[in-house]
């Protein structure tokens, strides 16, 4: 398939949709405008030393970001040559998609189908290199919801249209028989839902002053929600789809092919910085929190609680957790792009509803999507540098079946 090269338009019409609009406008559409008015050059190869090029990582508040912000706050992308700035913060999906596409950061974390939205129905030239982690979102309510019912004739909040949590979200109203609405109201006569997208910040204050009555969103922000006593969390994401990615790490696909170096020191620092923060979890939380290096906003009991609570003894019983056979945590890392992910989800994708032209999903073979969207080369040296599949968990290899049980 040939991608569509869809106008600048209609990337900001979507973005208007999701809440952001005009507010991303000043300032991204320069190409190369750095915060403070400076001038940012795309990095280059060095003619030699152990330098593989400048490094600029675009990132949003959340735990999923953990191994880009950790590799940066232990010195991971200097040890591998790279002249890496210290990461910067972005408040939206959009926002942060604008500047990738703006050239202004080389490397991001992204929801995966907003990766495949990019790719094929906007043309961007770009290549997903590596998962950023698995698990780590929640479908969070007030406390008066019991389950999914209680949904019915209100209103939920996704982050983006094309993410894993609509896509899961999504999943579970169809088995329970509850219907999906992107525009209108919902009405409990013809059991729907109305989904709104939101900036994953916005949330919380949200499900608080009753605006809507749940949202699924990444970590920390569920967790923000319980240590508050806003609302809790009704059931895990990682929970319905076994170990699933939502963010993945992309790069300019000029600069994977022109620049291997480059490429495979973000993929192993990304790596590297995931096994550290699998062994040092509590460490991690207090590094990324304020109390350590400050990359993320929200207070240390949310994001420790993010990176390390996952109680069967409490989410069991509420339902929270239907499968604790599945032995997962409430958030894990490891870098490999399974195929067999990317298929389904791009199968899932089209029986996904969301606002704007979704011509390109109809075209889209999900057989064939991964080879063009994903360069798995970098993930697996990797992880054969630092001690092969089992050293992340992977106890069959660089292999997989799809478990999706809503």
């Amino acid at each position: 398939m040939t991608p569509r090269h869809h106008s600048r338009r209609e990337f900001l019409r979507l973005a208007g949709r999701a809440g952001l609009g005009a507010s991303l406008v000043p300032g991204l559409l320069a190409a190369c405008a750095a915060p403070g008015g400076a001038t940012r050059r795309p990095a280059t190869d060095p003619s030699g030393g152990g330098d593989v090029g400048a490094l600029r990582i675009g990132y949003l508040p959340i735990t999923d970001a953990a191994p880009l912000l950790l590799a940066h706050a232990r010195g991971i992308y200097a040890e591998l040559g790279l002249q890496a700035e210290r990461p910067t913060l972005f408040r939206g999906w959009s926002q942060l998609a604008e500047a990738f596409q703006a050239r202004q950061v080389d490397a991001v974390h992204i929801l995966m189908p907003m990766a495949i939205w990019l790719r094929f129905a906007q043309g961007f030239p770009l290549k997903l290199v590596a998962w950023d982690h698995t698990g780590g979102s929640a479908l969070t309510v007030g406390d008066k919801v019991g389950g999914l019912e209680d949904l019915v004739g209100q209103t939920v909040a996704v982050p983006f249209w094309y993410s894993i949590h609509n896509v899961v979200l999504q999943l579970l109203f169809r088995e329970a028989g509850i219907t999906a609405l992107t525009e209108g109201e919902p009405s409990t006569a013809d059991r729907s839902v109305k989904l709104v997208v939101m900036a994953p910040p916005d949330m919380p204050p949200a499900l608080a002053n009753g605006s809507i009555v749940g949202y699924i969103v990444a970590d920390p922000f569920n967790a923000v929600a319980e240590v508050n006593g806003i609302g809790k969390v009704l059931r895990f994401t990682g929970d319905v789809w076994h170990e699933h990615a939502c963010c993945v790490v992309v790069m300019h696909e000029d600069d994977v092919r022109d620049r291997p170096q480059f490429a495979q020191a973000v993929v192993s620092s990304v790596a590297s910085a995931q096994l550290w923060a699998v062994a040092n979890r509590g460490e991690a939380a207090r590094v990324l929190s304020a109390d350590g290096e400050n990359y993320l906003p929200q207070p240390l009991p949310a994001i420790e609680r993010a990176l390390t609570h996952y109680d069967h003894g409490e989410y069991v019983g509420t339902g929270a957790i239907e499968h604790a056979d599945w032995e997962t945590e409430r958030i894990g890392f490891q870098p490999f792009p399974f195929p067999t992910y990317t298929t389904e989800l791009v199968r899932l994708l089209k029986e996904t509803s969301v606002e704007g032209e979704t011509g390109f999903l109809d075209e889209l073979n999900p057989a064939t999507a991964h080879a063009q969207l994903v360069d798995d080369s970098f993930a697996r040296q990797a992880i054969s540098d630092l001690g092969g599949p089992a050293a992340f968990g992977l106890t069959d290899g660089l292999s997989r079946t799809e478990q999706i049980e809503a």
